[in-house]
């Protein structure tokens, strides 16, 4: 008999302690005050301490929590707001046959990560030049995190990045913590290789970020893209949150494809510091015959990025010398 009463509050405390420990997050986090979070932490542990007998103490547990997630569900993200200068425009596309033209392409002129000349153009590029795709690799620290950008092809055209990002509002910044919550509105940052790219390898210190072309089709390049496009679109008309394991920087690619044509799942699309990796071993990028560990290090762009300051000739800097 007590063996089975300590699996049997083995197992309920497994499964009360996350919901709680999520529960208090939610409203430290997304509540009108932090101080509520603390208020309703000692409020449950008091209930479970004097509540008798147990039903009691999970009928109360239970429509506390369903209050908790009901409020959390009920919040909705806004595009108003007072936001970072490097978010404050969101891009939107129009197509006219072969044309697209974006709207808010960021193309800032850094001096430092935070002395810089705001500039939101228009660009319009041709469908049927599309080429292909390149992809960036960033690291800030780990390497088991970094951010991926994709850089869209053009045989006329300059190429053009988007980045998936937090829309943060001013005195805001990130935490991984707050990532799993309400606190960010996620946005498609559409922007020059010269500002989204060159901010990674040129002005902020101690990141690395690697340049590798993917293995595609000038036809599946332009389905993909359009797939952005899509997405850019129905983010400025209805917004969503960012978080930072279901809709991060990396499974919202996954998840912006028709269900029927998305990858099977790995565990390295959460963990992407090892992403491209797993799109080497899957053959998803050129590699030049080269083993991953040499073609990684050969597509270290830091260097080549650091030797130009001209943002006309940036591109073509970048890739001179990488192993395609």
């Amino acid at each position: 008999m007590k063996v089975r009463r300590f699996i049997g509050f083995t197992a309920l405390a497994l499964l009360l302690i996350p919901l709680f420990l999520w529960a208090i997050g939610a409203i430290y986090f997304d509540g009108p005050f932090r101080a509520l979070a603390w208020i309703n932490a000692i409020a449950v542990i008091a209930g479970f301490v004097w509540l008798k007998p147990w039903k009691r103490k999970i009928v109360a547990f239970a429509t506390w929590f369903g209050i908790v997630l009901l409020c959390w569900l009920c919040q909705r993200p806004s595009n108003e707001g007072d936001w970072q200068p490097d978010v404050a425009e969101l891009a939107h596309v129009q197509i006219n046959g072969d044309l697209v033209t974006f709207h808010n392409v960021r193309a800032f002129d850094y001096r430092t990560a935070q002395d810089y000349t705001p500039l939101w153009k228009t660009r319009t590029v041709r469908l049927s030049q599309l080429t292909g795709i390149d992809m960036a690799v960033n690291y800030w620290g780990s390497p088991w995190m970094a951010h991926p950008i994709v850089s869209f092809q053009f045989a006329d055209a300059p190429p053009l990045c988007v980045s998936i990002e937090t829309r943060k509002k001013k005195g805001q910044t990130y935490s991984a913590l707050g990532g799993l919550y309400r606190q960010f509105s996620l946005v498609y940052t559409v922007a020059e290789e010269s500002d989204v790219i060159r901010l990674r390898t040129n002005i902020r210190m101690g990141e690395d970020c690697y340049l590798y072309r993917l293995n595609i089709t000038a036809d599946h390049a332009r389905e993909r893209f359009l797939e952005y496009v899509q997405t850019i679109n129905r983010l400025h008309e209805k917004p969503r949150w960012y978080n930072a394991i279901t809709t991060n920087c990396t499974t919202a690619i996954r998840q912006q494809r028709d269900s029927s044509k998305r990858l099977p799942f790995d565990w390295r699309m959460l963990v992407n510091g090892k992403g491209d990796e797993m799109l080497y071993e899957r053959k998803f990028i050129l590699t030049g015959g080269l083993p991953f560990a040499e073609l990684k290090r050969r597509s270290l762009v830091n260097e080549a990025a650091r030797q130009n300051t001209d943002p006309v000739t940036f591109s073509t800097q970048i890739r001179a010398g990488l192993p395609w």
